[in-house]
């Protein structure tokens, strides 16, 4: 009886194996007008028959008599006695329970139904966007198929499930469940108990918060941005969707956060690689690797654990402009390795090596002298480089495009694409050059200069161009001539040819020389005339004679003195008087006309020596100088300041 009393009481307030949650009391018959109360809890969904609804929780005999709930048809059907139905109750659940005290008894049951607790649930239905579940209390809750994983698809009717308690009823009355914080609590209790600080995790990367990503291993743990790879990507949104290694950096219990690094891993696991890649290879071995990044000079290859450096000029035997021509990120290329710096962890490699080179043959296929087509690809300032086969370019030197032209660039000639003929004029095998020329196509106007212009030649030519050492006078198309200073005019001083020629102007000379292998040519112009320091000058101005001129110019050793048209004397500031002269402008002026006595006339340096004291003393004194110019000096003595009263030099010479 005992057992049958327990057994239908537990099934009043334990719901097929579901504890209760609200607690009412179950009063016995009243046949000898004694109670038996017990307190029991209520899940069932249906209403028990003979039931009233359940009152809130407490003890029955605290409460208001409206808050006893009795079923006597139930306790009718016990078929027992209340003081045997007391009994059974004492020896079940003690004495507490018997006075009416459950709280003994259901106490742990009833934590387990407090706000955040995990519960397991079945589910029992769907309800369009939600999965209905049924955790055992007075409704069923519903949870979004989104919190599920691939949304509730292959979920069915019966599967069991954890859910977190959220409330045991919201303003609708319904309970609140969540499948997702249910999953998270655990994923966390899963992580502390499996995993530590340094542990390498794995995990789907969910979405981009700021500053980095979430990553779900389980439990969404953060991925800063620095610490997404070894150089930080453009946007590290390429990586949601994708399965991420790392390394655990942080874990705060506290605050249930997760620091992860993928970089870390990343350079830990290259590191290895590293080592192992630098003790397995040696130069000349070709291997396979991944183009990470590409620069102006370069691109650089991962060839496993180390980045390897290939150089633009390695990329291929002819012109490369830019590494991007050849390669592009994420390429994998068989590259062959050229030099390894262990030391400094460097690896040069190289790209065209892995194909025989051009050059071999290079002096058989183009020997110097041979004439040969190409295809202008660059322009310098100082030559133009032409292709004569792919991976071949030499380079037309600016000095080798035109035999009479003076070429400032190369544009004046070539443009970029032209075809050209070229002659092969020296190849250096080792260094990879070849030397290339244009003007050797064409027949060298200097080789005929000399038989066409003879020194003596006389010419008329225009006046190209005027520098500060002379005149350049076109003798033919392309080929100049030179007009020194120095041949412009046998009696004047020329300081520039723009004192005595213009641009454009046509000019007589005559050919002085002609220099084939430097091209040069020389004119004059003063050899069209006879020279006049042979016989004119010295014979119109001999040592003694005093003549007039015009001051043209006064320095601080002396003054000019113009005696005819380009003919200049020099009166040194000794001879302008006989006292001593501190400046010449003190005794005459520029323009002024002065007499003059002449001391010498040096043919050789084509001087003439002057005096002016020397002029006022033969004013002074009645002797006929010009009788005695041609007698015998030698035994006179000779006065200090130049020449004595007959004309003899005296010893204190002067110097111009």
């Amino acid at each position: 009886m005992a057992m049958e009393i327990l057994s239908r009481g537990r099934r009043l307030f334990s719901g097929a194996g579901r504890p209760y949650t609200s607690r009412f009391v179950l009063s016995g018959g009243t046949r000898d007008n004694e109670r038996i109360e017990s307190t029991i809890v209520d899940t069932a969904l249906a209403p028990v028959p003979g039931l009233i609804r359940p009152s809130v929780f407490g003890d029955a005999r605290s409460r208001p008599p409206h808050h006893i709930m009795v079923d006597y048809n139930l306790i009718e059907d016990l078929g027992v006695e209340d003081l045997e139905a007391e009994t059974l109750l004492r020896a079940a659940f003690g004495d507490d329970v018997a006075e009416g005290d459950m709280d003994s008894l259901l106490g742990e049951d009833m934590d387990s139904f407090s706000a955040g607790t995990i519960l397991a649930g079945k589910v029992v239905g769907f309800a369009g966007d939600f999965v209905v579940i049924d955790v055992g209390l007075k409704s069923e809750g519903l949870v979004p198929k989104t919190e599920f994983d691939d949304g509730a698809v292959d979920l069915q009717p019966g599967d069991d499930v954890e859910v977190l308690l959220e409330n045991t009823e919201d303003e609708s009355g319904s309970v609140v469940l969540s499948k997702r914080k249910a999953d998270r609590i655990r994923g966390w209790e899963q992580v502390l108990r499996t995993r530590s600080e340094g542990d390498i995790v794995e995990g789907k990367c969910m979405r981009k918060i700021k500053g980095g990503l979430l990553i779900d291993i389980g439990v969404p743990v953060f991925l800063p941005a620095s610490q997404v790879d070894i150089r930080r990507p453009s946007d590290i949104g390429e990586f949601i969707g994708r399965n991420v290694r790392a390394v655990i950096l942080k874990i705060d219990e506290e605050r249930r956060n997760i620091v992860i690094s993928r970089r870390k891993l990343v350079e830990e696991e290259r590191e290895d690689a590293k080592r192992t890649l630098l003790s397995s290879i040696n130069e000349s071995d070709v291997v396979r690797g991944t183009v990470t990044n590409i620069a102006e000079f370069g691109a650089f290859i991962d060839l496993g654990g180390i980045d390897g450096l290939l150089h633009i000029t390695d990329m291929s035997w002819g012109r490369v402009n830019h590494p991007s021509e050849v390669v592009r990120i994420g390429q994998e290329i068989e590259v062959k390795i050229l030099n390894i710096d262990r030391e400094k962890e460097k690896i040069a490699l190289g790209l065209k090596q892995l194909e025989a080179s051009p050059w071999e043959e290079i002096e058989q296929k183009y020997p110097v002298g041979c004439r040969v087509k190409g295809t202008v690809v660059n322009l310098m300032t100082y030559g133009a480089f032409v292709r004569i086969e792919e991976g071949i370019e030499g380079l037309v030197h600016i000095s080798e495009m035109s035999w009479t032209r003076r070429i400032n660039h190369p544009s004046e000639c070539v443009q970029v694409g032209d075809e050209a003929d070229v002659v092969v004029l020296d190849i250096d095998k080792e260094k990879l050059e070849i030397s290339l020329g244009m003007k050797q196509t064409e027949v060298n106007p200097w080789e005929l200069v000399a038989e066409k212009y003879p020194s003596g030649t006389i010419i008329e030519g225009k006046v190209r161009n005027l520098a500060n050492y002379g005149a350049f006078i076109e003798i033919e198309p392309g080929i100049d001539g030179l007009l020194h200073v120095s041949d412009i005019s046998w009696t004047k001083k020329v300081a520039h040819p723009n004192e005595i020629f213009q641009k454009g102007e046509v000019v007589k000379c005559v050919v002085i020389e002609v220099d084939q292998e430097k091209q040069r040519v020389g004119l004059g112009l003063k050899q069209l005339s006879e020279d006049p320091w042979i016989e004119a000058i010295p014979t119109a101005y001999r040592p003694g004679m005093i003549v007039k001129g015009t001051v043209t110019k006064i320095t601080n050793f002396g003054v000019f003195v113009e005696l005819e048209e380009n003919l200049e004397g020099l009166l040194h500031i000794s001879e302008l008087s006989d006292q001593k002269v501190e400046n010449p402008q003190d005794v005459v002026k520029v323009d002024d006309e002065v007499d003059v006595k002449i001391l010498r006339v040096d043919i050789d340096d084509r001087k003439i020596g002057l005096s002016l004291k020397r002029a006022q003393w033969g004013a002074n004194d009645a002797t006929d100088y010009t009788e005695d110019i041609n007698s015998d000096v030698e035994n006179l003595a000779p006065k200090r300041g130049g020449m004595d009263s007959h004309g003899a030099m005296g010893t204190d010479k002067i110097e111009f």
